[in-house]
């Protein structure tokens, strides 16, 4: 079976006008390779949060948890490489501050050269797309090797909250609670919540809250898929106790929230 195309994309269109597609604590089936090229936020990457800023690579692989708030005036370019495309990227997630004027000038030119091939969506535009993205892994890898660039060694905190977002990704749909999986890492349910605010700013249970609401959100925006069998698949017991869940985290009914990203 042939991989979906390589995109590269100004970062504003993986969120459609609608933030919850970045804000919201999801993963992808996707790398992505993102190139923030104006503004500050915040994000959350590899069970730990940390502020962003312009000139800041950022590579999340496939079915990593992550969430990313940059504001108005944030602007950035994003790559979206699907799992099993042959180029070499970092095996764990990584957030780089470049620095080095050089640094930043090439992987500026690298973005912009690779989205207007992939606008312009000429002949061959896969085959330059993918020696662009190498490009960008080697640039990537070179900044990886600096000093300045080693990764930070994680307390027991952020090794729990790491462990835990790696749960969510892999169980969001079983109807697993923060209780249950506290159970499998072996901590108390107050042990991860107290972890996770630690490292992430948010408690356990709101970053399952988040995983779970991005998938609904998602389905329900780009599917035509019944209600009730969202709720079946997503673990939840019933449609009813789906459709309050929902209320309670958008103020909106699944069939209110259906009918607006159709209009």
């Amino acid at each position: 079976m042939s991989l979906p195309p390589i995109r590269v994309t100004p970062l504003s269109q993986l969120t459609g006008a609608q933030d919850w597609r970045l804000s919201l604590a999801h993963d992808r089936e996707a790398h992505l390779l993102i190139w923030i090229t104006r503004g500050q936020g915040r994000m959350l990457l590899n069970g730990t949060r940390r502020g962003v800023g312009t000139h800041n690579a950022i590579s999340i692989p496939a079915h990593t948890l992550f969430s990313l708030e940059l504001g108005r005036q944030g602007m950035g370019l994003v790559a979206v490489i699907p799992d099993g495309t042959p180029v070499r990227l970092p095996s764990g997630p990584r957030h780089l501050r470049v620095r080095d004027v050089t640094a930043i000038s090439e992987m500026t030119g690298l973005f912009e050269a690779a989205q207007r091939e992939d606008a312009a969506a000429r002949e061959l535009a896969q085959d330059a797309l993918d020696a662009h993205i190498a490009l960008m892994s080697v640039w990537l890898r070179r900044q990886i090797a600096l000093p300045d660039n080693l990764p930070v060694p994680m307390n027991a905190a952020a090794r729990l909250s790491a462990a835990f977002c790696q749960r969510i990704t892999q169980f969001y749909t079983t109807g697993m609670n923060m209780a249950d999986h506290a159970a499998a890492l072996n901590v108390t349910p107050t042990h991860l919540t107290r972890a996770c605010k630690a490292a992430t700013g948010r408690t356990a249970a709101d970053l399952l809250t988040e995983r779970v609401l991005y998938a609904a959100r998602i389905a329900l925006s780009e599917s035509d898929v019944a209600i009730q069998d969202i709720a079946r698949h997503l673990g939840f017991g019933s449609p009813a106790y789906f459709t309050r869940f929902i209320q309670q985290h958008t103020a909106r009914t699944p069939t209110a929230l259906r009918q607006s990203a159709k209009r």
